[in-house]
């Protein structure tokens, strides 16, 4: 991640909302919540509040992630998704691109992550002080010096997927912070959050939402 902010400008693209919930398509380079200083406060929470000034925030995507979020449109709708977050009750699915090519079809990767202090906001495996991280990962196609993979994190580690790709030596393409060579000049980190399937906060059925892959 360089020093230099430069968010993308896309309008706000709206997927799904009702009157407690409100699903939005993150754009990469944009930040989820404010950083830092005012050269870091525009972010999607800024603009979604700006159209819905009620929205509450439940969970993030990394800067340089896009895709499917949701936003609570109330006090109550928070608290239900917080919940369902922490105790891992809903469900994520991912889609990567991968440096060079994967020989298996599918598998989990059970390593734990801490983050990696000297050089934050980078993450990194650690057997002693990581916390669990559990991601399954799947083969959609293969290419000469690349693989589409889906992926589906059982935990919600920082950079866990980022991290869990690299460890099997296949880093995700465009990572400014674990891919290296050509790997990194992709234009843009290719994770893209596809879909999250959760529990509507008003009475319960599951809601599945979907954000259209851009690469």
């Amino acid at each position: 991640m360089s020093d230099l902010y430069n968010p993308p400008n896309d309008p706000l693209v709206i997927l799904e909302d009702d009157h407690e919930l409100l699903f939005v398509d993150k754009p990469s380079g944009l930040l989820s919540v404010p950083g830092k200083g005012a050269h870091l406060a525009d972010c999607l929470l800024a603009r979604v509040q700006a159209v819905f000034p009620q929205a509450l925030l439940v969970h993030r995507l990394d800067r340089d992630t896009s895709g499917v979020m949701v936003f609570a449109l109330s006090a109550h709708a928070q608290r239900h998704l917080g919940l369902q977050f922490e105790k891992r009750q809903t469900k994520k699915t991912y889609i990567a691109r991968l440096w060079g090519q994967m020989e298996e079809s599918e598998g989990t990767v059970d390593l734990p992550i801490a983050v990696d202090w000297p050089n934050r906001p980078r993450q990194k495996i650690d057997h002693e002080t990581g916390r669990p991280a559990i991601t399954d990962w799947k083969v959609i196609r293969r290419k000469p010096q690349e693989t589409r993979v889906r992926l589906m994190p059982h935990t919600g580690r920082s950079h866990q997927l980022r991290v869990h790709m690299k460890a099997l030596g296949h880093p995700i393409l465009g990572d400014p912070f674990y891919a290296s060579g050509a790997a990194r000049e992709a234009g843009r980190l290719m994770l893209h959050a596809q879909s999250l399937r959760l529990r509507h906060p008003d009475g319960g059925r599951g809601v599945t939402v979907k954000a259209k892959v851009p690469f």
